[in-house]
């Protein structure tokens, strides 16, 4: 806000208060307007209720930022609220796991490292995908590859992966199925974002850029690179991709344009490190994760892309920690891309 005031009493309507060695008085009302339109601090009307993920717990948070629901577990990557309120995620490296909220109960699982001709390999699940009958959409990074499977674990599908930098680490972050039945894959060790046809053709590819910049290691806002978590689908037909430890997000046209970008700084207050989800909202918002940030720092921020004013942020470091990588919000109203 500027110059550090302060605040020595109230008279009425009106604010006596030091701005520097000077005194000022002011009206209330016309204090609190600028108030309103000095900071960011999140606006009420734009809450949201949430399911996080962090510091060994998973959760609900209510609108005011209070947990409504809780259990423990470990570290995720993806995570998806179904029809029926229950919970998709992943349980340790290689399971997805499907809990019911009222019981706390897993009700269904499958467990990559061992089904479906994995037994003996190195396996890690980082992305999944519940589909149409039941169905689950689940990438494989070290086999280097999405297949789907029932509800039985019957193996329906595979296709095989375009893995440069091979690694079960980081084959893969997030995957969608599309509209299309095409797969668009943020491949994080690799720097690109492929999309396959149903066959598991490449059709499409972009590799993230640098930006002329040096790699640097790390995972907080010191770091550098292009290690992608996520990419959706504008209904433009653009794709909106986060940069990871690149600190941003950028939207790239079929032809591979970058028409639109939000950079580590871009945002009044807010510093952004290794960038996660990306969720769009029906008004058109982004609601975009920001992991490792340390502390002072929004775990969540919800963006006017255009403006790129933020409208609202979810800063609770001290209960979640510096690793949250991905949230759901919950009772929006409309489609959400995710």
């Amino acid at each position: 806000m500027g110059e550090r005031i302060r605040l020595l009493q109230r008279r009425g309507r009106f604010l006596v208060f030091f701005r520097g060695e000077n005194l000022v008085i002011r009206s209330v009302a016309l204090w609190l307007a600028f108030l309103s339109q000095s900071c960011v601090a999140p606006n009420a009307s734009a809450a949201h209720r949430l399911v996080v993920q962090g510091n060994g717990k998973l959760a609900i948070v209510d609108r005011e930022g209070n947990v409504e629901w809780e259990i423990p577990w470990r570290d995720i990557h993806d995570l998806h609220v179904l029809a029926n309120g229950h919970i998709m995620v992943q349980e340790g490296p290689a399971k997805v796991s499907e809990i019911d909220p009222k019981t706390k109960k897993v009700v269904w699982s499958y467990d990559s490292a061992n089904a479906n001709g994995n037994a003996g390999k190195r396996v890690e699940v980082h992305a999944f995908q519940p589909l149409a009958d039941g169905v689950v959409m689940i990438a494989e990074s070290g086999p280097a590859r999405i297949i789907e499977v029932d509800r039985q674990g019957k193996l329906l599908k595979a296709i095989k992966l375009k893995v440069d930098k091979p690694n079960a680490h980081s084959d893969t972050r997030l995957v969608r199925k599309l509209a299309s039945g095409h797969y668009l894959v943020c491949h994080e060790n690799d720097g690109a974002v492929r999309e396959y046809d149903a066959d598991g053709k490449v059709v499409w590819e972009f590799a993230v850029p640098m930006f002329d910049r040096p790699r640097a290691g790390g995972h907080g806002p010191e770091a550098w690179g292009n290690q992608c978590f996520a990419a959706v689908r504008l209904e433009s037909g653009n794709t909106l991709i986060s940069t990871g430890n690149g600190h941003g997000v950028i939207e790239v046209t079929p032809e591979k344009e970058i028409v639109w970008r939000l950079e580590q700084k871009d945002l009044k207050g807010i510093t952004l490190a290794w960038v996660t989800t990306i969720e769009v909202l029906p008004n058109g918002n982004y609601v975009i994760g920001n992991c490792h940030a340390a502390p002072g720092q929004p775990l969540v921020v919800e963006i006017e892309p255009k403006s790129k004013k933020v409208v609202w942020q979810f800063d609770q470091f001290g209960r979640w920690g510096n690793s949250v990588p991905n949230t759901h919000v919950l009772d929006v109203e409309g489609k959400v891309r995710r």
